[in-house]
């Protein structure tokens, strides 16, 4: 007997009940304009990501160090000990961004390689010169530099005692943010605390496919990483405000990432609500607090819930003091956004009981559209209306903050130096997701300030090791200087920085493979309802 239900959720999908345009957008048009006169363009990387020289110099061991030390935790046992040389190349990676013609350049310190044990008891000299010697080449070309305090890169000898399971760390990483502004807070004014928190703890301490490698099957250690890591990055928001802004008059804040959770069928409410714990859980896990100095209602209720059908006790969400309330609400000068893609999102609350953990509290699950282009990451679909989609969220979710959007960018896996070169498809994500930002800013009244490329070159990407590539341009890991070559995509971003937007001018609307048009969406719903009756007649004789 044919399953009703499961052929209309199919036919849903296969016939574009969703409303999405040929061309990826959020309304079917281009919107050609300008962005605002002082609006921030910029390409980002990370310390571990480029710079190589893993154990020269003095630098100290990182997780990373250790993790991709251990066979089988990254694809094809990659490493980053030499990846880019940016240790040795800064200065032409700066030309490389002069080229480009951007205003700001995101890049991260190393802690270790600082602070080689992750305290201010040793402090390396020859770390800190590298960084001063970048900062100064940036500025020399009339570069801003946009500093992240940590990409991810923890000093070893911390995670020994515990890493971010262990609420000393914080005070360690508030001893290294205050060097940082010491040391380089005199040329920097635009200051991270972390990248991507939620990256940080679900991956690192929850599954264990990064670095530093923890399973988390009691469902715990994912929160209570995420509850020092909002407090350290308090501490040093305070330590900032309260030494080094009156003098140095910089701005401070924090990156979380997204995606945009679309609802699989808007008319399912279900699938609405789901769509919004998503977003709740993914994003408002970290912005909440910061902005109104506790965890979402819907985070605290379904994690309260699911552990007390575990009959524990007490939640395995930790809860935070009055004090400590007070001390994360409003620590960030403006939201950092790292944005990629969308997908859709249903409710799956079917096992209340376990595996306790993040995703099973969430208790949503994912789709996509089958149509929708994909990258050369699995978890990557080339879905531009999700950009506008996602900042007008933070829009109306939070009090209008300033938008960095901190990286946005697409991976391929190119066979070979001339296909890597020729990456139509990263330049048609670049315009198409650039544009519906600039719909939000100009349609939706979103209070974007400043876009970031990912990344600015090829690079060691995780446990994907160097297999995919999102860089504005090509690195040669054979050669001896790791040489860079502009891709196509980096001449359009260059043009796009030096129309501040979009002239007009014919574009193309077709990626490499479109996305169901509105028309195709009505034409599904007739047949799905048609398909529908004739099921309902053929039971009902």
């Amino acid at each position: 007997m044919v399953n009703t239900l499961g052929v209309f959720l199919v036919l849903l999908n296969i016939l574009g009940v969703f409303t999405y345009y040929p061309d990826g957008s959020s309304d079917g048009k281009f919107l050609y304009g300008k962005f605002p006169d002082d609006f921030i363009w910029s390409s980002a990387t990370s310390s571990y990501q480029i710079e190589g020289a893993w154990d020269v110099d003095g630098k100290g061991e990182s997780i990373w160090d250790r993790f991709v030390h251990t066979s089988g935790k990254v694809y094809n046992n990659d490493t980053g000990d030499v990846a880019c040389e940016s240790y040795y190349n800064y200065k032409t990676d700066v030309q490389l961004l002069k080229e480009l013609g951007v205003s700001h350049y995101r890049f991260s310190v190393s802690w270790p390689r600082v602070l080689p044990n992750g305290t201010i008891n040793d402090i390396n000299e020859k770390g800190i010169t590298y960084y001063n010697n970048l900062i100064d080449e940036l500025l020399a070309n009339d570069i801003k530099p946009m500093l992240t305090l940590y990409h991810w890169d923890l000093p070893q000898k911390l995670e020994d005692h515990g890493g971010w399971l262990n609420e000393t760390t914080n005070d360690h990483f508030n001893d290294y943010a205050r060097l940082c502004f010491q040391r380089f807070g005199d040329r920097v004014s635009l200051w991270i605390t972390f990248n991507e928190p939620w990256i940080i703890v679900r991956h690192g301490y929850g599954y264990g496919i990064f670095a530093p490698g923890y399973s988390d099957a009691p469902g715990t250690k994912t929160y209570i990483a995420g509850h020092n890591l909002l407090k350290a990055h308090a501490k040093a928001w305070h330590t900032y405000d309260d030494e080094f802004r009156a003098t140095q008059k910089g701005t401070i804040g924090i990156t979380l990432n997204t995606g945009w959770s679309e609802p699989r069928n808007a008319s399912i409410p279900s699938d609405v609500e789901a769509a919004e714990r998503a977003m709740q859980f993914d994003f408002g896990w970290f912005a909440h607090p910061i902005y109104y100095g506790d965890y979402p209602d819907v985070m605290k209720w379904q994690v309260g819930n699911k552990s007390e059908a575990q009959n524990l006790t007490e939640s395995r969400l930790p809860k935070f003091t009055p004090a400590e309330i007070e001390s994360i609400k409003g620590t960030s000068d403006f939201m950092g956004l790292n944005f990629y893609g969308a997908g859709l999102t249903f409710n799956d609350d079917n096992n209340p009981v376990g595996p306790p953990g993040y995703d099973n509290d969430k208790a949503t699950a994912g789709a996509i559209d089958p149509a929708w282009p994909v990258s050369g990451s699995d978890w990557l679909k080339v879905t531009p209306f999700g950009m506008r989609s996602v900042l007008n969220w933070i829009y109306t979710t939070y009090p209008n903050p300033p938008i960095y959007v901190t990286e946005n960018g697409v991976s391929d896996r190119p066979s070979s130096k001339e296909n890597g070169i020729s990456d139509e498809a990263r330049t048609f994500y670049y315009r198409h997701y650039i544009d519906e930002m600039l719909k939000a800013i100009k349609l939706d009244g979103v209070n974007v300030v400043g876009y970031t490329a990912w990344s600015l070159m090829d690079n060691f990407e995780w446990a994907s090791g160097y297999r995919e590539r999102f860089g504005l341009h090509w690195v040669d890991y054979d050669s001896p200087n790791k040489t860079r070559t502009a891709k196509d995509s980096a001449k359009a971003y260059s043009k796009i920085i030096a129309d501040n937007g979009f002239i007009d001018e014919p574009v193309s609307t077709t990626p490499v493979s479109g996305v169901a048009s509105t028309t195709v969406s009505l034409f599904g719903i007739g047949l799905t309802i048609l398909f529908f009756t004739l099921q309902l007649f053929r039971m009902t004789r």
